[in-house]
């Protein structure tokens, strides 16, 4: 005689047993941060495969000590043809933006987010490495990199590229500037002053970062939604509305948005 209750149980054991694991790998799999992982593994695979070991020098995720704490480098390519300071960004969408813009806009499908120059940001690598190494800024190279799912849909300079196209900017650059014993003496710096990657040293640098960003919270200033410019507090002198506080675009008369308090 059949016993349903026994086959209940095999196949709720069988689900539990292979269903709920593939279950489980596939949110793991979408997820943004396995996504950021895929990404920085594709930027370290493309670096040791496309780049001559003779030519290049690569060091990852380098954390150095800076005068208000610490910053944090995702890649450094060391050459005779110059130091390039390379930042990874795990983003997806459509990406709006331009070299001197202060802010830059990531769109996906109706929503919309504003988000720092990847290019002021790695500014502050980049001039950190630069001190540290005590050579000119202009023999050090930014790159930003986007891992991810993403669509340039404006104009974007040489240096900002996607996935391993970074790699064709970094061997643009032909012009010998360094010696080889001034590539070895660069490399010999970077080994040294470097923070050890390890677990407090990562604390550390989150910690930080949060600092900075609770620092930003506190002095209220913010974006406007549709340039990007700072927001400044302004009153009104006319009107019903007269004598009440507003943020207003400081961009106005060019940008005329306002938000209520």
């Amino acid at each position: 005689m059949i016993n349903h209750a026994d086959i209940f149980l095999f196949f709720l054991l069988s689900f539990f047993k292979f269903v709920v694991p593939v279950l489980i790998l596939g949110a793991i799999v979408k997820s943004a941060t396995f996504k950021g992982f895929i990404g920085e593994l594709i930027v370290k695979i493309s670096a040791k495969l496309l780049l001559a070991k003779n030519k290049y020098s690569i060091f990852h995720n380098v954390t150095l000590s800076t005068e208000d704490g610490t910053t944090q480098i995702d890649h450094i390519v060391v050459s005779r043809y110059g130091v390039f300071v390379i930042e990874t960004k795990n983003m997806k969408g459509w990406i709006f933006g331009a070299e001197h813009q202060e802010q830059w806009t990531q769109k996906i499908f109706k929503h919309t987010t504003k988000f720092q120059n990847p290019l002021r940001q790695n500014y502050k690598h980049t001039k950190t490495l630069a001190d540290l190494l005590n050579i000119d800024l202009c023999k050090l190279f930014s790159v930003v990199v986007f891992v991810g799912d993403t669509t340039f849909k404006t104009p974007m300079p040489p240096n900002v590229t996607e996935g391993g196209g970074y790699i064709k900017f970094i061997k643009s650059k032909k012009e010998i500037i360094f010696s080889q014993p001034e590539v070895n003496s660069i490399i010999a710096a970077i080994r040294s002053g470097k923070l050890k990657n390890n677990l407090k040293t990562h604390v550390n640098h989150i910690n930080h970062v949060r600092s900075i960003k609770e620092q930003k919270s506190d002095t209220n200033i913010r974006s406007c939604p549709k340039c990007g410019n700072e927001m400044v507090l302004r009153k009104a002198t006319k009107g019903k509305n007269a004598g009440n506080t507003f943020w207003g675009c400081s961009q106005f008369p060019k940008c005329r948005t306002i938000l209520s308090i």
